[in-house]
């Protein structure tokens, strides 16, 4: 969904206007001022992807573009009910009072890999059907990025809480959970804008301002 873009962007001008700084990942916004913006985003992002039905499922398919997309949906509302690890270990949410401090997370990271499972699905099997072989190319090479982010991100976060001094500095100091997780959302960001033939909009945009015609837009 696009609004993960701006998401990113907001937190990364927040953090850096109210500390200076931005946070290891962007679930450690929740510990913040920026709480209200990280957690608001999220349920936008949540209720519109259950809302979106895209195309039905083919034979042969065995999940339908509503169906991944809900699941999408769900798990964003668990990346914002759940928090991440406390940095200063109090209960801030009914679901720490109710699950603990050390089970919230887990929840956490299962909404969080779920939810970029999905993305990952959407550009691999649902965008690239019956795509033209320019946008296919796209939606692969968002897919892949979005496979790496999260590998990066499962493994990050493993060092970031249980790592040795070194492996956890390194993962905080250079912000690497942050990044994966802001390159993975902004690769379905260009494969969603890819679908939406955002390109074409342009082009025709474009066109009508230098006043230019023929086609010229991706295949």
């Amino acid at each position: 969904d696009g609004a993960c873009v701006p998401l990113t962007i907001v937190l990364i001008i927040g953090g850096l206007m109210t500390k200076g700084q931005i946070e290891p990942s962007l679930s450690n916004f929740f510990h913040t001022t920026l709480r209200d913006i990280f957690v608001g985003t999220l349920f936008a992002i949540g209720i519109f992807l259950i809302s979106y039905k895209g195309y039905q499922r083919d034979d042969g398919e065995w999940f339908s573009d509503d169906l991944i997309a809900t699941i999408a949906g769900i798990s964003a509302f668990g990346v914002a009910l759940f928090p991440n690890e406390s940095p200063t270990q109090k209960i801030e949410t009914v679901f720490q009072e109710a699950l603990g401090l050390s089970v919230s997370p887990l929840f956490h990271y299962a909404s969080a890999l779920t939810f970029f499972f999905c993305l990952g699905a959407f550009c691999f099997v649902k965008f690239p059907k019956n795509a033209k072989p320019f946008r296919r190319k796209i939606y692969l090479a968002c897919g892949w990025v979005i496979v790496l982010a999260t590998i990066v991100i499962a493994g990050a976060s493993y060092f970031k809480i249980y790592g040795e001094n070194d492996a956890r500095d390194f993962v905080i100091g250079y912000y690497v959970v942050f990044w994966a997780e802001a390159a993975g959302v902004w690769a379905f960001a260009i494969s969603w804008l890819t679908k939406g033939k955002a390109d074409m909009a342009m082009i025709t945009a474009a066109r009508k301002v230098t006043g230019k015609s023929g086609n010229t837009a991706p295949k």
